[in-house]
């Protein structure tokens, strides 16, 4: 393990431990068994290696998903459940990575104000991750997306219901993009057999008719 790869992993166990105001270079570098100058060599200050490590945190959690996602696809899994399983393995990998600490909040707030580039940047990958599975999928199965959706409007509704309603901007795009979610939402709830249970009033059968009487029996 490289030195840089040893502070990363310190700063992240520091952070974790003391939250981002009270943790310091210097803890970071005893934990990493480093000079503080060392430190200084790799991260010009705490705010940068706060940085490295959010990106850190992406890239692992980019990587789960793609592996995840690729073992469920090649398992013959269904595109409904090969992208929960990207979602599933990336929100995992950060749970599990930061479970132990009791600074959460804190932390992602720090993440928003200082990293919100990154943030960004790992939202754009997800999307373009989605997009290439749900693309291949249905090309390999010979299925097509319904109401006239892309794949990058599947993508996007699944990142918007995932970021929840602290990111929402009050513009007309967003409100697409809601009511497109509880479409989808709506419509994945519903059975089958709810979608075709309409019944459509026939018509009455005509009456068979009635035999006239022959001329002959007048």
């Amino acid at each position: 393990m490289s030195s840089r790869e040893r502070i990363l992993d310190a700063a992240m166990e520091i952070f974790a431990r003391y939250g981002y105001r009270r943790a310091s270079m210097d803890q970071v570098a005893e934990a990493a068994g480093l000079t503080r100058q060392a430190v200084y060599h790799h991260f010009p200050g705490k705010e940068a290696l706060f940085r490295a490590g959010v990106e850190a945190l992406h890239d692992g959690a980019l990587e789960a998903a793609v592996a995840a996602g690729k073992a469920a696809e090649d398992a013959g899994q269904s595109l409904a459940d090969v992208l929960a399983v990207q979602v599933d393995a990336k929100t995992r990998y950060v749970i599990e990575c930061m479970e132990e600490t009791s600074h959460m909040e804190e932390l992602l707030s720090q993440r928003q104000l200082q990293a919100g580039d990154l943030n960004q940047r790992v939202h754009d990958q997800l999307i373009a991750l989605e997009v290439a599975t749900t693309e291949r999928m249905l090309a390999q199965q010979g299925l097509a997306l319904r109401d006239g959706m892309s794949a990058r409007d599947l993508a996007s509704s699944i990142q918007f219901a995932l970021r929840g309603d602290s990111e929402l901007k009050l513009d007309l795009a967003t409100l697409d993009e809601v009511r497109r979610v509880v479409r989808l939402i709506v419509l994945g709830a519903i059975s089958p057999k709810q979608l075709t249970s309409r019944s459509v009033k026939k018509a009455p059968a005509p009456r068979p008719a009635r035999a006239g009487k022959s001329r002959s029996s007048r």
